[in-house]
């Protein structure tokens, strides 16, 4: 009898019918072939750490969210092509340069190199392809705030090289164990635009 009265004696409610956005993005799923290798790139490059994993899949983050990463086990499958429609990379930002750079410079001792390095304006972001060759980007944000980060979009200078320009990641380190400020270390370097770079 409780049960009756509890059910009627609840309000209706109507569904928004407005689109709601995203609170959070959550995680991405890779299918690999490969999967121990994969497992110990993004353990190394993103200090990853292995939530749950089964013989038919791996779930891994480097928060307090549940999952980041899931890569799907699965034999005989061939790495992404270059002239297929899909998914180009994915990015993640840092707190500020200094994290970026000892990142470039640790992963760089574990034998991971660059793809691209690329100061794109409003991030400085540096490329990579994990072990099945998908991208991933590591950047950080050039200015202080999201607004202005936004407003360098809108700009003359954007209009005219939205891709950016080609960097040296061992000249960034240099200047920043030399004590330069930040500011400078985020500065747009002078050069021609990066053809042919994606972002």
């Amino acid at each position: 009898m409780d049960t009756v009265l509890e059910t009627t004696s609840r309000g209706r409610r109507t569904l928004d019918p407005k689109p709601a956005t995203p609170v959070l993005f959550a995680h991405f799923v890779l299918r690999s072939s490969n999967i121990q290798a994969m497992i110990d790139w993004y353990s190394a490059v993103l200090n990853m750490h292995v939530v749950q994993r089964t013989d038919y899949i791996c779930f891994l983050t480097y928060d307090d969210e549940h999952h980041r990463l899931g890569i799907v086990n699965l034999a005989g499958l061939k790495a992404p092509d270059a002239q297929t429609s899909g998914l180009a990379h994915v990015a993640y930002t840092f707190a500020d340069i200094g994290a970026l750079l000892s990142t470039y410079v640790r992963v760089k001792m574990l034998g991971i190199a660059p793809a691209r390095c690329i100061h794109h304006g409003p991030t400085v972001s540096i490329y990579y392809r994990d072990p099945d060759g998908n991208g991933v980007e590591l950047q950080v944000d050039r200015y202080a705030t999201k607004e202005a980060t936004a407003a360098y979009f809108q700009t003359e200078a954007f209009k005219k090289n939205p891709i950016g320009i080609v960097f040296d990641p061992d000249a960034l380190v240099r200047a920043y164990e030399a004590g330069a400020p930040e500011s400078e270390l985020l500065e747009m370097p002078d050069g021609p635009p990066a053809v042919g770079q994606s972002r």
